[in-house]
């Protein structure tokens, strides 16, 4: 039987709780980590915008190629050659994220509920490398997705070897000097980390560097969890990354999907936010607001209440501001 879309998050709600949506997806960008005051590498004032070649550890004609496009610096081309631009410039989302400087959102915690009170949370497949999913312990592993890979885990880009995070973690504080002049500790020059097994400097997160392929996780998951997917919820993206927009067409036909976002998204793709849609829903605004909202109508609101002292203060804050929040 096909299932109309929801009008309104109280429909978005129903559908959830509902015997007809067994099988849910979440398909996150940087929309839901906003809130935590995470840096966007991307935007005005971000890790690009302001990248000092000058300051970091290589040649002129790698400093030149950095000017020319800042991306290089997490491209495999130079990594491979020269490991030091990357842990320079992420040192200190290296080290933020060790000590959890970043707070997993309402936003995340609303997957974590998800998978908590109804079991239907089939994957959360996350365009983020924050690591702030994992940050929602309740949810197995194995049903979180880095679709770019994530600083949460290390391994050698070489040969694969897997590392120990902390471990790895003190040997960039050790062993990376702070192009950013905040850490008074840190070395002058940066010597190398090396893989225990192959003993190549090749050790970082597993973030996907430009120049390399995705995780085949991604493939394996999307090829088994698409076919049965009852509803797709698309969170704080702009839908533009190929291979990740792909989960917009792969699920059947008859798959709501449900956008969160601040403005339309995936015209390109097939969403319909028309009269005449036949599966598409819009949640016009910030994933922070949505959320909260669709969690009160899930009934879950005391359970989010449990977190607040694991959410980052905008989002606490947020909570406290909703003035019909605390009422029954």
């Amino acid at each position: 039987m096909k299932i109309a879309p929801p009008v309104d998050l109280a429909g978005l709600a129903k559908h959830i709780l509902s015997n007809e949506c067994q099988s849910i997806a979440i398909l996150s960008g940087a929309g839901v980590s906003v809130a935590s005051g995470i840096p966007d590498f991307r935007s005005p004032g971000g890790m690009y915008d302001t990248l000092r070649p000058d300051l970091i550890t290589a040649t002129e004609r790698e400093r030149a190629l950095m000017r020319r496009d800042p991306t290089y610096v997490v491209s495999w081309e130079i990594f491979r050659h020269n490991p030091f631009p990357y842990l320079e410039v992420r040192r200190p989302f290296i080290l933020g994220t060790q000590e959890q400087t970043w707070k997993a959102t309402i936003a995340h915690r609303f997957a974590e509920l998800l998978h908590i009170k109804t079991n239907k949370l089939t994957r959360v497949y996350t365009q983020n490398i924050d690591g702030l999913d994992r940050q929602c312990v309740r949810i197995p592993a194995e049903k979180i997705v880095p679709v770019h890979g994530t600083m949460s885990r290390v391994a050698c880009e070489g040969c694969g070897h897997p590392a120990d995070y902390e471990s790895f973690c003190e040997n960039v504080r050790r062993n990376t000097k702070d192009i950013y002049q905040q850490d008074k500790q840190a070395p002058k020059e940066s010597s190398h980390i090396l893989c225990e097994k192959c003993r190549q400097p090749l050790v970082k997160p597993t973030t996907v560097l430009f120049g390399r392929n995705l995780p085949g996780e991604f493939f394996q998951c999307t090829e088994h969890d698409l076919p049965d997917l009852d509803l797709l919820i698309i969170a704080g993206t702009s839908l533009v990354v190929s291979p990740a927009n792909s989960l917009v067409y792969k699920i059947p036909g008859d798959t709501i999907r449900v956008v969160v976002n601040r403005e339309p998204v995936g015209f390109d793709l097939g969403i319909d936010y028309g009269p005449s849609r036949a599966r598409d829903f819009f949640a016009r605004g910030a994933c922070e607001d949505v959320f909260l909202e669709l969690i009160k109508l899930l009934g879950w609101k005391d359970d989010l209440v449990a977190y607040a002292s694991d959410l980052p203060p905008s989002s606490t804050a947020l909570i406290n501001r909703n003035a019909n929040y605390g009422a029954s």
